[in-house]
């Protein structure tokens, strides 16, 4: 599979779709490592590469926008300002080699940065998109993203630890997480169920985000304009 960073420079000659990984580093319950987001976003990222040769991987992004999470050990959190920063600058960077750049996030603390890359860079001319898949489940280190973690890396769930956390539904929950964080409201850092996990359903999610990827993909390869597609 190729990836950007065991390549060299000359072997970029064709103009590449540029998949960058964009995930963090942050608590995802006892049970999941805290590189959840990363190491999923970087899974979606190197299945487009193998169906579709014309794409390499570039090194994720391993940090973000994680501050509701700060509240528990580990947790890395570069803020909204400085992930806006780093997307923006890479996208700018790459246009320089890539027909496209393809954001890939996974990470829900980093919408609003993302939001905030697609209004810095859309009149730039660059040929870039900011994928998000449309998953729908538990919020955060529940069954979804346990699951995933199942298909992916099913050595590194720590399956005896994987507990119920808070299931009051997000929507619900947001306005106290945005002001106390997530310890206040799940003492464990689960927001949801994650005992009903298994690999076979990460599979499937996973399968349904790779199809949406290889949409977004595709359709660079047949544009000849510059343009940038709304936010996914």
């Amino acid at each position: 599979m190729p990836t950007l960073a065991g390549m060299t420079w000359s072997e970029l000659a064709s103009r590449p779709v540029v998949l960058v990984p964009v995930g963090a580093t942050e608590q995802h319950g006892p049970h999941l490592p805290l590189s959840t987001d990363t190491d999923i976003a970087l899974a979606l990222a190197q299945r487009a590469a193998l169906a579709r040769p014309a794409c390499v991987v570039a090194p994720p992004v391993a940090y973000g926008s994680s501050g509701e999470h700060q509240g528990f050990p580990g947790t890395l959190s570069i803020g909204l300002e400085a992930i806006r920063m780093v997307l923006v600058e890479l996208v700018r960077s790459a246009s320089s080699f890539a027909t496209a750049t393809v954001l890939v996030s996974t990470h829900g603390g980093n919408r609003a940065a993302l939001d905030e890359v697609r209004r810095t860079l859309g009149n730039e001319g660059h040929r870039f998109a900011i994928f998000t898949p449309t998953w729908r489940g538990d919020a955060h280190a529940g069954r979804l993203e346990t699951s995933l973690m199942l298909a992916i890396s099913p050595g590194r769930v720590r399956r005896p630890l994987a507990q119920p956390g808070n299931t009051t539904a997000l929507a619900e929950l947001l306005p106290r997480l945005r002001a106390e964080g997530v310890r206040a409201a799940s003492p464990s850092g689960v927001l949801g169920d994650p005992t009903g996990a298994s690999g076979g359903e990460g599979e499937e999610l996973l399968a349904t985000a790779l199809d949406e990827l290889l949409l977004v993909v595709d359709e660079f390869a047949q544009r000849k304009e510059p343009t940038c597609p709304e936010l996914l």
